[in-house]
C-alpha cells in the first residue's frame, strides 16, 4: 500500500514520462506528418484532461514538437500564439476591472433582486438573471465569485430569521419544549414533560441538543420542514433551508455559465471558436458580435427559465402557486430577506463618479458591438468600405478598453491625478493562462491543418454520412458535453474543432451547423465540481454533496443540448444560411494517406 501511495503521489510526473514513450511508436513507425501531428495532439489531449501539467504550460508543447517534426518552423508556430483574440480580451478584462473595482456588478446584482422581491423562489430567479447578465461581459469565473459572497449573506440572514421566528414560538409555549418535536417514550416509563429542558435550542449555530445520556430507545420524528438537521456544524434550522442553500448556490454557478453563452466575448469558447473560424476559413466573415447574439440570446434565456424551473422543483418543490401571488402576505423569514438585501443595496450609497464612467462605457462598447456589423443592416464599418474588414470586434474592445487608463478615478477638482484602474490591478484580473491556452490551440489548429491530420480525421469518419446530418450534431454535441466534464472547455473546444471543420466539408454541409453548436454545448459542463471554476467556486461554501451537483447538472445539460439543438433547426438556419454549402468552405477532396 506504500507503494502505491507514493505512485499516486507522483502520478503527475508518471503520466508525463509514460504517455510521449507509450506513443512513440506512431511517430517513429509511420513516420509521417498526419502520425506526427496526431502524436502532438494526443500527448496534449492526454495533459490537459489529466492536468499533469498545468493547461498553459501544455498548450507550449506545439512550439516544441512542431518544429522538431518538421511541420511547421519556429517563426511560424511562435506567430499563431497571439491573435485578434487576445487583443479583444485584453479589452473586455479592462472593463471587467472596472466594474469589479467600483462595485459596479454589486449594484447591479442587488438592485435586480431588491425589484424581483424575497420569495425564495423569486430571489433564486433575481440572482440567475443578475448572474447571467454580469457573465455576458465578466467571465464565468469573475461572476461567480463575485456574487456568491452575495448569496451567501442573503442565506445567513434566512436562517438567522428562521432562528427568530423558532424561539419566539418556543417563548410562547412552556419552558423550552418544541411542538415540531415529536418525543416518544412509550414503554420507558418516563414522563415526557419531564423532558423539558432536555432539549435545548442552540441559536448560536442554529441547532437542537440532546444530552448525552438520553436513553437510546427514546425516539424523535422530526418534522422536515420546520426541525433542524444535523450538517455541517449545525449550520442549517430545517431541510427546507438546506434544500434551499444547495437551490441558490448552484443558481450561480449554472446562470454564470449559461449568460456566458449569449455574447462572443462571454466566454472563452466562443471567443476561441470565433478565432478558429477565422483560421480555418479566411473568406468567413458571417461571425460578429451582432448576429452570434441574435442566435444566443433566446437560447441563454430559454436554458435559463427551464434551468430555473427545474432547480426549483428540485430545491425548494413543485408548488409554483406562491410564485403567482404577488398578493399575499409575505412571511417573516421573506421580510427579513428583503430587509438585508435593501440594506445591502442602500449601504452602496448613491452612483458614484467612477460607476458611472464605468457604466457609460461599458453601454458604449456595447452599442459599438452590435452596430459594427449586425448582418441584417449596414453598420458603423460600412462608412468605412476601403477599409473593409479591418477593423473587428476587437478595435471596438481595445478603443474603449484603454479609456480606463486614461479617464481621471476622480472629479477634475481633485488635486490628484489617478485613473480608473491601474496596471496592477488589470494584470490581477488578466487570466494569462488562458491567453497562452488559446494560443496553444491556434497553433495545434495551424499544426493538423499543415501536416493533413484533419482531412484524414474527417475522411476517416466518413462512414458517419449515413446519418441524418441531425443525428450527427446530436451525436457531437452529446460527446463534447460529456468530454467536457473531465477536461476544461478551452482545451475540449480546441481539441474537437480541427476534428469537426473536415468533418463537415467531408459531408458537404455548412461547417457552422456542427461548430456552433459543438461551441455551445462545450460550456455546458454543470455535473461535477471540477468541471468547471463557478462549479468548484460554489461548492466551496459547504452546501452542497458531490450527488447533489450530478442530479441538478444532469437536468440542466439535458435542457442545454435540446435547446441548442431546438435554435440550429430553427431560427439559426436562416441567420447563418446554414441549409447551403458556403462558397467560403472548400470542396472536401479525398488526401493521399498511404503514408499513415
Amino acid at each position: 500500500m506504500g507503494v502505491l501511495r507514493d505512485a499516486w503521489s507522483y502520478r503527475g510526473l508518471i503520466i508525463i514520462i509514460l504517455t510521449p514513450l507509450l506513443l512513440l511508436p506512431l511517430p517513429l513507425l509511420i513516420g509521417s506528418k498526419v502520425a506526427e501531428c496526431g502524436f502532438t495532439l494526443l500527448v496534449m489531449a492526454v495533459f490537459w484532461v489529466t492536468e499533469a501539467l498545468p493547461i498553459a504550460v501544455t498548450a507550449l508543447i506545439p512550439a516544441l514538437f512542431f518544429p522538431l517534426f518538421g511541420i511547421l518552423k519556429s517563426t511560424e508556430v511562435a506567430a499563431t500564439y497571439f491573435k485578434d483574440f487576445h487583443l479583444l480580451l485584453t479589452g473586455v478584462i479592462c472593463l471587467a476591472t472596472a466594474i469589479e473595482k467600483w462595485n459596479l456588478h454589486k449594484r447591479i446584482a442587488l438592485r435586480l433582486v431588491v425589484f424581483i422581491g424575497a420569495n425564495p423562489g423569486w430571489l433564486m430567479l433575481g440572482f440567475m438573471v443578475s448572474s447571467a447578465f454580469l457573465s455576458m461581459w465578466l467571465s464565468n469565473t469573475s461572476t461567480a465569485a463575485m456574487l456568491m459572497p452575495i448569496v451567501e449573506a442573503v442565506i445567513q440572514q434566512i436562517i438567522t430569521a428562521d432562528s427568530e421566528v423558532t424561539m419566539r414560538r418556543e417563548r410562547s409555549l412552556t419552558g423550552c419544549s418544541n411542538t415540531d418535536l415529536q418525543l416518544d417514550g412509550e414503554g420507558l416509563g418516563l414522563d415526557i414533560s419531564s423532558l423539558q429542558g432536555v432539549v435545548v435550542w442552540n441559536q448560536r449555530l442554529s441547532y437542537f441538543t440532546f444530552p448525552k445520556n438520553l436513553p437510546h430507545t427514546l425516539k424523535y420524528t422530526p418534522n422536515t420542514s420546520n426541525v433542524p438537521i444535523p450538517g455541517p456544524q449545525g449550520r442549517y434550522h430545517s431541510v427546507k433551508d438546506h434544500m434551499m442553500c444547495k437551490g441558490l448556490s448552484l443558481c450561480i454557478a449554472y446562470s454564470s455559465t449559461i449568460g456566458g453563452l449569449t455574447t462572443l466575448p462571454g466566454t472563452s469558447t466562443n471567443l476561441i471558436f470565433n478565432e478558429q473560424i477565422n483560421q480555418f476559413y479566411p473568406d468567413c466573415h458571417c461571425i460578429n458580435f451582432g448576429n452570434w447574439f441574435i442566435l444566443c440570446l433566446p437560447i441563454s434565456i430559454i436554458v435559463l427559465l427551464l434551468s430555473w424551473v427545474w432547480l426549483h422543483w428540485l430545491f425548494l418543490g413543485s408548488d409554483f402557486r406562491s410564485l403567482l401571488s404577488f398578493r399575499r402576505e409575505r412571511s417573516e423569514r421573506e421580510k427579513s430577506t428583503a430587509r438585508i438585501i435593501e440594506q445591502e443595496y442602500n449601504a452602496l450609497g448613491p452612483l458614484s463618479f467612477q460607476e458611472t464612467v464605468t457604466l457609460v462605457i461599458f453601454g458604449l462598447m456595447v452599442v459599438l458591438w452590435l452596430a459594427r456589423d449586425p448582418g441584417f443592416m449596414p453598420g458603423w464599418a460600412s462608412l468605412f468600405p476601403q477599409y473593409s474588414g479591418y477593423a473587428t470586434d476587437a478595435t471596438v474592445a481595445l478603443l474603449l478598453g484603454l479609456m480606463f487608463f486614461i479617464i481621471p478615478a476622480n472629479k477634475p477638482s481633485s488635486p490628484k491625478y489617478e485613473t480608473l484602474i491601474s496596471w496592477a490591478e488589470f494584470q490581477s484580473c488578466m487570466p494569462w493562462e488562458i491567453c497562452l491556452l488559446v494560443g496553444g490551440g491556434f497553433a495545434l489548429a495551424e499544426g493538423t491543418k499543415v501536416s493533413g491530420l484533419s482531412v484524414w480525421v474527417g475522411n476517416l469518419l466518413t462512414p458517419l454520412k449515413n446519418l441524418p446530418i441531425w443525428a450527427i450534431i446530436t451525436i457531437t454535441c452529446v460527446l463534447v458535453t460529456t468530454f467536457t466534464e473531465v477536461a476544461s472547455n478551452p482545451a475540449t473546444i480546441t481539441i474537437f474543432l480541427p476534428i469537426l471543420a473536415p468533418l463537415a466539408e467531408t459531408f458537404h454541409v455548412n461547417p457552422l451547423i456542427i461548430l456552433i453548436p459543438t461551441t455551445l454545448c462545450t460550456s455546458f459542463a454543470f455535473l461535477l465540481p471540477v468541471s468547471n471554476p463557478p462549479n468548484a467556486i460554489v461548492y466551496t461554501y459547504g452546501h452542497l454533496n458531490v450527488i447533489d451537483m450530478v442530479k441538478a447538472g444532469l437536468g440542466v445539460n439535458i435542457i442545454g443540448v435540446l435547446v441548442v439543438l431546438l435554435a440550429m433547426s430553427t431560427w439559426g438556419i436562416p441567420l447563418y444560411n446554414l441549409d447551403t454549402y458556403p462558397d467560403w468552405a472548400p470542396i472536401h477532396t479525398t488526401p493521399n494517406t498511404t503514408g499513415l
